[in-house]
């Protein structure tokens, strides 16, 4: 069902800053840079090997990351896995009975399609799953 990992997704409250840490300390590559208002952050992708970390900092306190960061504080949000056919991936999850936050995927960073299952249903995990714009990467 699950092609690979697509990147983990860590909130923070200083986009800027956190971009300077991974860069600089783990010297990651930042390879992508993007607004997503219908998710309310602003989201940066960083290469680590065939893999991505997912940056996001809130656009606002009311976003789903600004909730997290006043309950949790920064630091990991979410696992993220690929899928080639996410239409398909969610009918079968529904049909095994799990619990989707998404019943219709949505548009994601890069223009990728995206749907969250409940952290209830995945071990207390928030998880996305992601189709990629261009198919597989």
């Amino acid at each position: 069902m699950f092609a690979r990992i697509d990147h983990v997704g860590v909130a923070v409250e200083d986009l800027d800053a956190a971009i300077a840490l991974y860069e600089t300390t783990y010297g990651m590559a930042l390879v992508h840079r993007e607004t997503v208002t219908e998710q309310g952050v602003e989201a940066v992708l960083l290469d680590v090997g065939e893999n991505h970390v997912e940056l996001l900092a809130p656009l606002g306190p009311d976003t789903p990351v600004g909730k997290f960061l006043a309950k949790k504080g920064p630091g990991m949000h979410h696992v993220a896995y690929q899928v080639a056919d996410i239409d398909a991936t969610l009918e079968a999850l529904k049909a095994a009975g799990t619990r989707l936050i998404d019943e219709t995927p949505r548009i994601g960073i890069r223009g990728s399609r995206v749907a969250f299952l409940h952290p209830a249903a995945t071990g207390g995990v928030l998880t996305e799953i992601v189709e990629p714009a261009h198919g597989p990467q």
